[in-house]
């Protein structure tokens, strides 16, 4: 590998991971709320709880475990595989979907890596009543648009596809 390649690596890693990152979701969370590069988004959705729980139980699994392959361009093409993993957690009192990424191919980490992955993309979801639920995402101010919208969607039970995770970033 050449000097010229590892300096691209080691920028791409800093500049996808930031300074300082969260190890944990609610470190994620605090993150996402300060002034930093990233957004809450906030909805209030006509279904309960469990049944925003159940579609995130269906669709994370099949529409967010996902390898993507970028190549980047400097003084010379690099290619890095991501591969993103969702994990849903389910209480009575809310439902959490977290989507961490991995570098898995292209990427030297210099910083630390917290277990399962850097997170991207955090969703909570409240009971409102037992009829409606709110939904707050935690995540970066651009490139998490298409995770967005599709859990928006799920969470509606108006929209059931998947995002092009290829669009992710």
């Amino acid at each position: 590998m050449t000097y010229p390649a590892i300096g691209i690596i080691v920028a791409v890693t800093v500049l996808l991971g930031g300074c300082a990152q969260p190890q944990s979701a609610d470190e994620f969370r605090k993150s996402a709320s300060g002034p930093s590069l990233s957004k809450v988004v906030t909805r209030e959705v006509n279904r309960p709880l469990r049944e925003v729980a159940a579609t995130f139980r269906a669709r994370a699994p099949e529409c967010l475990n996902a390898t993507v392959r970028r190549t980047l361009a400097g003084p010379s093409y690099h290619v890095v595989d991501v591969t993103y993993k969702p994990t849903v957690v389910v209480t009575d009192q809310r439902a959490e979907l977290h989507v961490q990424m991995r570098h898995t191919r292209g990427v030297i980490n210099v910083i630390q890596e917290p277990e399962g992955g850097f997170y991207v993309l955090i969703a909570d979801v409240h009971p409102v009543d037992s009829k409606r639920s709110r939904i707050e995402i935690f995540g970066s101010s651009t490139g998490n648009d298409v995770m967005t919208r599709a859990i928006v969607g799920w969470a509606t039970g108006k929209d059931l596809g998947c995002p092009d995770m290829a669009q992710v970033g």
